[in-house]
């Protein structure tokens, strides 16, 4: 049988997929404990929620929470989870916050924050979260570590089943870029191909902007080691100026 193939749109058809490919609950109950290290429960803005795993278990935990994605497709499988926790859902730009009001914390988790691909938007982009907090309200994100560059120079490749279909996922980096590509191969021969591009700044330099808005209370590496250190991730809690 000859294969069709097709693109879909960031997250699109990865969404039916992504929780069966990366759901972690123990990841999820590191980041609630992060946020709750430093937050009390309040009203809170998610951005880029994804499925809502970390949205769900704050929302348990009390937090009153608003959470947007980009994708369509994975605000459904987010609202699919609710168990009746008043958790809002939108279908919203996180670069365009405009119309939602002021929160006392606003998050950007699980290297969200990497799609960003320009300087002038990531520093659009504090300029937002900074106007959409309230006083003194908490920014809390993270960022690919630039060891993530190295570690990906040699491509990792990643094959398997899924419910429906055969998978392939690869990632691989070249200069300051992560590229994740994902294929889904049907059983009708269709095959249907994702390709992710996110990149990695410098934290030096994320440091200088976001002091232009915010005051950095906390940075530590893969949750729990102080300051910038070797590792997969930076954690940034940021106080608004």
């Amino acid at each position: 049988m000859q294969m069709s193939r097709s693109k879909s749109m960031i997250y699109d058809t990865l969404a039916l997929y992504y929780d069966a490919l990366v759901k972690d609950d123990q990841a999820t109950l590191a980041w609630v404990n992060w946020i709750q290290s430093s937050l009390s429960p309040c009203r809170v803005l998610e951005l880029a929620c994804g499925s809502g795993e970390i949205t769900q278990a704050l929302a348990q935990r009390g937090y009153q929470m608003t959470a947007l994605d980009q994708s369509e497709s994975m605000i459904q499988q987010a609202k699919a989870k609710k168990k009746g926790d008043p958790i809002q859902y939108l279908c919203q730009d996180m670069r365009n916050l405009c119309g939602l009001g002021n929160f006392e914390a606003i998050l950007c988790l699980c290297d969200s924050f990497n799609y960003l691909l320009e300087p002038q938007e990531v520093q659009q982009f504090f300029l937002e979260v900074h106007d959409h907090l309230t006083e003194n309200g908490l920014f809390f994100f993270d960022t690919h570590s630039l060891d993530r560059l190295q570690e990906f120079q040699e491509e990792f490749n990643e094959t398997g089943h899924i419910f429906d279909v055969d998978y392939q996922w690869s990632i691989t980096s070249e200069e300051n870029y992560i590229y994740q590509d994902f294929a889904f191969y049907k059983e009708d021969g269709t095959v249907i191909e994702e390709h992710h591009m996110q990149r990695v700044y410098d934290p030096a330099w994320l440091i200088e902007i976001l002091e232009l808005y915010f005051t950095i209370e906390k940075i530590t590496t893969d949750f729990d080691q102080e300051g910038i250190q070797e590792g997969e991730k930076y954690f940034f809690v940021c106080r608004r100026k």
